[in-house]
Parts: C-alpha cells; sequence; structure tokens
C-alpha cells in the first residue's frame, strides 16, 4: 500500500475523496502478530499476550485505511490572490522499513487560481495520504503534488517536520531529533520572494 488512487466523484466544487486501497486481512494479520510473538520467544497464549495480535492488527489496519472526505472548494469570487497557509498541522504516519511512526507537524500553503479551499481540507488531504506506508520525503510530494492537481492554485508549498521512532528508538536513538522536508510547485517554486515568504511563514526560513 504506497498512496492508492483516490477514487473521484465532482461536481460544482466538492469532490468525493475515497482511496482505492485493497484493504486489510484483519484474520491474517492477527495470525501473523502470533507468529511473530513466537519468533520474539513470547507466547500468544499467555494471558497477557492472549488478545495482543487482534489488538496489533486492529491498529494496523487503521493507521493503513485512508479516511474519505470531500474537498469542498469554492468560486475565488473575490480574485484572493495573496498566500493562505496553515501552520501547525499534526501529522503521524508509519515508517514503511521498520513500521515504527514518525510524528510531527506540518505547514501547507497556496496561492489561489480560480477557487479557494476549504480551510479544514488541507489538514484532510495530509492525513489522507499518511495513512499508508510512508517515507517523509514521499508523503511531503504526494501532498503538495495532490493540491496542485486537485486545486490548481497558482502556487503550492509543504513542509513536514516530524520525529521517527527508528531514529529515536533504536540504532543512534537519537531522541528529539526532527527530518524536515518540502515539496513546492509553481510560484512558490519559481518566484524567490513567494518562496521566501511561504518559507518565513512556516518558521524554516534560513
Amino acid at each position: 500500500m504506497t498512496g492508492g488512487p483516490a477514487a473521484r466523484e465532482e461536481h460544482a466544487g466538492h469532490l468525493r475523496v475515497v482511496r482505492d486501497d485493497a484493504g486489510v486481512d484483519l484474520p491474517a494479520a492477527e495470525r501473523a502478530v502470533a507468529a511473530l510473538l513466537r519468533a520474539l520467544g513470547r507466547d500468544p497464549a499467555a494471558p497477557h499476550l492472549a488478545d495482543t495480535p487482534r489488538r496489533v492488527a486492529e491498529a494496523y489496519a487503521e493507521f493503513l485505511t485512508g479516511r474519505p472526505f470531500a474537498l469542498t472548494t469554492f468560486p475565488n469570487d473575490g480574485g484572493y490572490d495573496e498566500m493562505v497557509v496553515a501552520t501547525g498541522i499534526p501529522v503521524t504516519s508509519l515508517c514503511e522499513h521498520h513500521l515504527l511512526p514518525f510524528t510531527g507537524v506540518a505547514a501547507i500553503g497556496y496561492v489561489p487560481g480560480e477557487r479557494i479551499l476549504g480551510l479544514s481540507k488541507l489538514a484532510r488531504v495530509l492525513d489522507h495520504l499518511a495513512r499508508d506506508l510512508q517515507v517523509q520525503e514521499r508523503l511531503t510530494r504526494q501532498v503538495a503534488d495532490w493540491l496542485r492537481d486537485h486545486l490548481a492554485p497558482r502556487g503550492v508549498g509543504v513542509v513536514i517536520a516530524a520525529e521517527h521512532q527508528c531514529v529515536s528508538l533504536r540504532g543512534i536513538r537519537a531522541a528529539g531529533s526532527r527530518t524536515v522536508t518540502s515539496a513546492l510547485h509553481g510560484l512558490l517554486r519559481e518566484d524567490p520572494r513567494s518562496r521566501q515568504e511561504f518559507l518565513a511563514l512556516t518558521g524554516t526560513a534560513a
């Protein structure tokens, strides 16, 4: 599962988004978790572990299921042409290399074209694409590409800063370290002043 395609039902600025995933086989996932416990020298039949396979399978199913939402847009009747930026958006996803979470915050901004977006939908798009096995670089790019393709703004930018448990809890165990990634399109990539404004508003300018 890596960013499955989205089914589209679009009319009058209302886009229904449902990811076309094959779904999670919960019984098979439970058996796999039980097998993993045994491989780790633990008895899945022990009283305190008896329900662990089900809990783990359901947790991963929740992590990996993109929630449907409606991308609501409105005509830009007022001709608004300044940057719109949402910051501090929580993000949680699963590292595809270790199946451990990475968590942090995102900033998403765009310069409107012919339509403007319901502001809560910036967070919805991020959450929808984050519910997958991911790497942060790809997730950042996917959010920017998705908004470019579905909103047709004059520019769009995404910055994600996240802590990865595969870094903080294992290996080097660098707790508190953050990885910052960005993706820019249109004016935010091509125009230096627009790019600088976006990075300043998101707190990532040099």
